[in-house]
């Protein structure tokens, strides 16, 4: 095990303060995912929009007494040696030129303290599948040590591999990299024995010149590998690998392959495979079908094949191969309780990352954890479930619900109130729904346990439309919009109208942990909710009405201001209350002409607030009328201009400066010399760039989806829906939707404007859209009763289908009826 006192020689770096040569652990990036601080790490990396030193004297309050650092005047609070010393009178600290990089260095000499061999596993995409299923494969005979979900970038990496014990046998890691040069740290952390590429696609290409240098570059991790596993019907990709000499074993359709796949041919649910190895041929049945899961199985047998594995024993372990469940879901349940759905897998790493997540989810005090037997630790099972006690205690876990054998052997253990099962059977048996209420319960078991049973029990009875929220992607989306902002400039997030029908809480949640700077919503009782559960973010509100004023001061919230009888009301409201500030956002109107203070209300303006000096003006804002065109640049430029003149005029009568915001999404792409103090993210946020010239650098955050409830046949002549409107000219085969204008879907869609997709397949509307449901032409298409639908998403995008009704893409996010299930998920 390490000490602190071997860092300095480690990573180069020198100590600045040595008190006790403590262990180290646990190794610490992100301050939210604090678990055991005795014993923890802490590196202050310095990101693109975060830095690691704001956190240092949080952490060192909450137990952590080891840290790299890059320099002590970034610690806020700590400006020379002797001041040091009196803050942190208990701690070690290690100044390193680059904390990322030192990180990066102790694992790697983490790495060279074991000889096992280790798998890696890069391309553009299935390397998660992959892993996780090698990962089973193996499992029978080896003692795996393998990545946390995608944990493949310069953080997720070290991470990974500082998991390795001398109990592992073989360690299988993913890398992935998005520019040259991160490769090569990526290779000496692993020091891979055998590789894996699966694939070479799209992903990160505007990193590269071309495929051809991504490739090379990805090369990098397989220098020194004794094998390197891939398919030679990538053309590129093997002769990328032929020129830099790499050994390798193929499999494909060619001959010359490795392993050559003879034929693959499709049965019901499963794909029977014939190759050829060595001059003998073989079969075997993998339990999936579409393209994507055949390739990634077909590494996996490659790899099987190479060990010498038995056909027999190959074919066993293929029958008990799962989908790979590639997110987290986040879900309202029975009672109102929340679900955090996380039957991904169920190892240590796996169970503190859901830990953390339940952890930030503030809607419920009380947290209940569902946990089965944890496997291929590398531990025993006296340690093993001592840390796991110990890692749900410091996250205070109220009640744990054991589920296995193992686990339930080590109940003493656990100090909260718990109970065990041997088996999910068991649980389900003894299952009372009237025993949870009111709190968030993680859900987190092993495969093999089947706890998608016990979420089932959980599920809220809701027909079969859903609006799937990734949350990846809209924090993707978010970074996006800050990355073309200077890091002065803050930025105020839209989470109106139910978060453009995504959601608020859950998406006003995931906003507070990426540390947005503001929250603005339309009406008091949008902000009262966010509060209730948990929201600690400044929230403006935009419409406060008189009668809701208690409320808004109640909860701390900051009403917009744009009309002289609406400032005296509020005057005269807070005239008897004896809170010692106020704080008030101020509209302008420079051109828009809805709402907001014009020059004539100037005089009146100031002398109002002159007579409360409690009132201080929080911002000063005004709102671009065509910010999206380029047709209306000249107008936005001369509002940007009045903007400026009146916020001048306003901040010299009162005194003091104030933040200044007047962009929105399109305006943040639009008029970067205009972001000033503080910009408003809106539609952008959830996947829509609305001037349309920077669309493909946004990714999808919402999917529409339903099922077909009804499958039938009609005849040429009939009609199909309310007011006979859908004609039949031929025969045709036509399924029922489980959606209606009553959950949003627009009735302009019925009668062919509107599509959808079913099983890839495009379908158009027939007939008038109904309330609660509608048909689609499904003639010559592969579909059945039950098949899932994509109403809109990313296959589909939500801007073409406004444009098929004549409308924006505003209207139809914001239209999602509240009767439809939102399921929030990461990946």
């Amino acid at each position: 095990m390490l000490t602190f006192s071997q860092l300095a020689s480690i990573t180069h770096g020198s100590v600045l303060q040595f008190v006790h040569d403590l262990p180290v652990q646990h190794l610490l990036t992100d301050s939210r995912k604090l678990a055991q601080p005795a014993s923890t790490l802490f590196f202050a990396i310095k990101g693109a929009f975060n830095d690691g030193h704001d956190y240092v004297s949080a952490l060192y309050a909450r137990g952590v007494r080891q840290f790299i650092v890059e320099q002590v005047v970034e610690i806020p609070g700590v400006k020379s040696g002797e001041n040091f010393k009196y803050s942190f009178p208990e701690a070690n600290f290690l100044l390193a030129e680059n904390s990322l990089t030192a990180l990066q260095e102790i694992a790697a000499f983490h790495r060279g303290e074991f000889l096992l061999p280790v798998m890696a596993i890069t391309g553009s995409n299935g390397k998660t599948i992959v892993k996780e299923w090698l990962a089973q494969l193996l499992s029978p005979d080896e003692k795996v040590v393998k990545s946390p979900r995608s944990y493949n970038s310069q953080i997720g990496v070290p991470l990974s591999v500082w998991q390795i014990n001398a109990n592992h046998t073989f360690g299988i890691f993913e890398a992935g990299i998005s520019m040259v040069s991160e490769m090569e740290k990526l290779a000496r952390i692993i020091r891979p024995t055998l590789g894996i590429f699966t694939n070479v696609g799209t992903a990160h290409d505007e990193g590269f010149e071309n495929s051809v240098q991504k490739i090379e570059e990805k090369l990098l991790l397989f220098k020194d590998v004794k094998l390197l596993f891939y398919s030679s019907d990538e053309k590129l990709l093997d002769e990328a690998v032929k020129r830099e000499g790499i050994k390798s074993f193929t499999w494909g359709h060619r001959p010359d392959a490795d392993l050559q796949i003879l034929s693959q041919q499709i049965s019901g649910a499963k794909t029977s495979i014939l190759y050829k190895f060595e001059g003998n041929e073989n079969q075997i049945s993998i339990p999936f079908t579409d393209p994507a899961s055949v390739q990634n199985t077909l590494h996996c047998l490659a790899v099987l094949v190479w060990r010498g594995m038995a056909s027999e024993t190959m074919q066993q372990r293929f029958d008990k191969l799962l989908p790979v469940a590639m997110r987290l879901e986040m879900k309202e349940a029975i009672n109102n309780c929340y679900l955090i759905d996380d039957t991904y897998n169920n190892d240590l790493a796996g169970l503190s990352t859901a830990l953390d997540l339940l952890v930030h989810q503030k809607r419920h005090q009380q947290k209940t954890v569902i946990l089965s037997d944890l496997l291929e630790s590398g531990l025993n099972e006296e340690t093993l479930y001592s840390e796991v006690a110990a890692a749900l205690k410091n996250r205070g876990v109220d009640r744990l619900i054991g589920i296995g054998k193992v686990i339930s052997r080590h109940r003493l253990k656990f100090s909260m109130k718990a109970e065990f099962y041997t088996n999910t059977a068991d649980f389900l048996q003894h299952f009372q729904s009237d025993s949870f209420h009111n709190e968030t319960i993680l859900v987190k078991g092993a495969r093999v346990f089947e706890f998608e049973k016990i979420v089932a029990l959980f599920g809220k009875k809701v027909h079969g439309t859903v609006l799937e929220v990734n949350l990846n992607a809209l924090v993707h989306n978010l970074n996006f919009y800050r990355s073309k902002l200077q890091p002065e400039t803050k930025i105020m997030v839209m989470v109106k109208a139910f978060a453009y029908g995504s959601g608020s809480y859950e998406i006003a949640n995931i906003l507070q942990f990426h540390r947005v700077d503001y929250l603005a919503v339309a009406y008091t009782d949008e902000g009262v909710l966010l509060r209730e559960n948990g929201i600690s973010l400044p929230i403006m509100v935009m419409n406060p009405s008189a009668d809701s004023f208690a409320q808004l001061l109640r909860y701390h919230l900051e009403p917009e201001i744009y009309s002289l009888s609406q400032l005296r009301s509020f005057l005269t409201f807070i005239h008897t209350d004896s809170a010692p500030a106020y704080h008030i956002h101020l509209k302008l109107d420079t051109g828009m002409h809805r709402l907001g203070f014009t020059k004539p209300d100037f005089e009146e303006l100031f002398t109002l607030l002159q007579t409360e000096p409690r009132v201080q003006v929080a911002s000063i804002f005004s709102h671009l009328a065509g910010a999206d065109e380029a047709l209306h640049n000249d107008f936005s430029k001369q509002q940007i201009t009045s903007f400026r003149e009146m916020a001048a005029e306003i901040e010299s009568k009162i005194g003091y400066s104030v933040t200044k915001h007047i962009l929105n999404s399109a305006g943040i792409v639009r008029f970067p010399e205009h972001h000033l103090d503080m910009v408003r993210l809106g539609i952008g946020l959830y996947g829509v760039e609305a001037t349309g010239t920077e669309q493909d650098a946004l990714q999808n955050v919402g999917t529409l989806k339903t099922t077909i409830s009804q499958i039938k046949h009609i005849q040429q002549g009939d009609t199909v829906g309310y007011s006979r409107r859908g004609l039949a000219e031929t025969d045709l085969e036509i399924a029922t939707l489980a959606i209606g204008y009553a959950d949003g879907y627009d009735r302009r869609f019925g009668n062919g404007n509107g599509e959808v997709l079913i099983n890839g397949q495009t379908a158009p509307i027939i007939g008038n859209v109904c309330m609660d449901m509608c048909m689609v032409n499904v003639t010559g298409l592969q579909v059945s009763e039950g098949d899932e639908v994509v109403v809109f998403g990313q296959e589909l995008p939500i801007t073409k289908l406004a444009a098929k009704i004549n409308t924006i893409p505003y209207e139809l996010l914001t239209n999602v009826s509240p009767r439809v299930k939102r399921v929030f998920y990461s990946e």
